[in-house]
């Protein structure tokens, strides 16, 4: 993986909602790797660098707002000559319960605004996700208001574990292992 993608919106009245579990892997990430994250006009977001012993890859938490990330995301692909098979956006999923995290490569957005526009930036769905589990509110008409809330008490638990144990895995993704750390991902996933 060259490039970390975390989705969400920027700013404090956001900061704390389910939308931004993947700025959350991000910052996690950055904090134990040691990493600033700083303000990058030309990025549309706020970006730091990876070196080893974490990889060598650019962390990207675009401050576009969740709708319009494949704008951050493609400027800094494009910039760096990055291929979408390089790429692995992290973002929030309504179709996990909270405490649930799933590695995949392509396949189609969900429905999820910012994973659309990453792809119809990037003119590829060919980049890797990872999934953090927020639950779903049980009702379309309830999911906006819901992804922007921040999770209850009883699910934010759920979640912080599912972004440690998947932040833990990041090596084997760094190598561009994705089958082992997917392997090794969703088998904790059914032991838990």
């Amino acid at each position: 993986m060259k490039l970390v993608a975390g989705l969400g919106n920027p700013g404090r009245t956001y900061q704390a909602t389910r939308h931004n579990a993947g700025f959350w892997w991000v910052e996690r990430l950055a904090e134990s790797a040691r990493v600033a994250l700083r303000a990058e006009a030309r990025f549309h977001g706020r970006i730091g660098r990876l070196a080893p012993p974490h990889g060598v890859a650019w962390l990207l938490m675009p401050e576009t707002y969740m709708n319009h990330s494949g704008r951050a995301v493609a400027a800094l692909a494009n910039f760096y000559r990055i291929a979408a098979h390089d790429v692995l956006v992290v973002h929030d999923e309504l179709d996990l319960p909270p405490g649930t995290v799933k590695l995949k490569k392509g396949g189609g957005a969900g429905g999820h605004n910012g994973v659309s526009d990453v792809a119809a930036c990037l003119g590829s769905k060919d980049f890797w996700r990872l999934r953090i589990g927020i639950g779903h509110p049980g009702v379309r008409a309830a999911v906006i208001d819901y992804v922007l809330c921040p999770p209850r008490a009883e699910e934010r638990e759920p979640i912080e574990s599912a972004i440690t144990r998947s932040v833990e895995l990041w090596p084997l993704m760094a190598e561009s292992n994705m089958e082992a750390a997917m392997l090794k991902l969703h088998t904790k996933e059914a032991k838990t």
